[in-house]
């Protein structure tokens, strides 16, 4: 029998590399996408395919709880929904920082706390992956990205909480922390930089299939730093 994994923000750049890797790798794979995704992003038997706005609750938690119903067990899940914006201080109104809140922590969230307590009643536990970002832990960098840095660092302290929490239930979190990732759109908002140096989605991707491994299972409280050369 195959395992379930949930991929949130599957039809990005990341998430579709993440989830071709997981189908690659047997698992039968739970991808959301939103509305504004094509839901023809992807064709595969082990693919079954949900749109949600995952920065309402109910919404959120009814497409948790759909996903528990046609799967039954739930052995991982990866929360790549998330968006970038630059701005310091003096540019990031409460109104600006809001709105990276909700996109890059609430909905994590929204979606982290329904799996866990699905996991908490399962048999075997499960594991949480979180996409951190560089800057959340760099504070250099993160002045000229301040929404977007702080909004970021608390899936950190979200995934210290669950590791806390999933102590003797077999349930674990990782955060894995990407440097630039080489996708099309940053290749042209920046089309000065040396590419070589970005770490690319697959690569990425690769990562996360080794935390569900047999020897990754094992990892606990981990902070992966993906950076490349960059």
């Amino acid at each position: 029998m195959s395992k379930n994994i949930i991929i949130t923000g599957a039809a990005g750049n990341l998430g579709k590399a993440v989830t071709q890797k997981f189908l690659d790798n047997g698992y039968t794979v739970h991808a959301v996408i939103s509305g504004r995704d094509d839901q023809e992003f992807m064709k595969a038997g082990q693919l079954f395919i949900y749109m949600a706005n995952l920065m309402y609750e109910p919404e959120a938690e009814n497409t948790i709880h759909q996903i528990v119903k046609t799967a039954g067990n739930i052995d991982m899940a990866v929360m790549i929904v998330g968006g970038f914006q630059m701005g310091n201080l003096r540019e990031t109104s409460l109104d600006e920082f809001e709105k990276m809140y909700r996109l890059n922590f609430v909905t994590a969230y929204n979606t982290a706390r329904p799996i866990f307590l699905q996991m908490e009643n399962q048999k075997g536990g499960g594991q949480l992956v979180f996409i951190g970002a560089r800057p959340a832990i760099n504070p250099g960098t993160a002045k000229s990205m301040v929404g977007y840095s702080l909004t970021k660092s608390l899936v950190f302290r979200l995934s210290e909480i669950i590791n806390e929490e999933g102590k003797n239930k077999n349930i674990s979190s990782a955060v894995v922390v990407p440097s630039i990732i080489d996708t099309p759109r940053n290749r042209k908002s920046m089309p000065d930089a040396d590419f070589s140096k970005w770490v690319k989605a697959e690569e990425i991707a690769e990562n996360i299939a080794h935390l569900a491994s047999p020897s990754g299972q094992k990892l606990r409280e981990s902070v992966l730093k993906i950076y490349g050369d960059s």
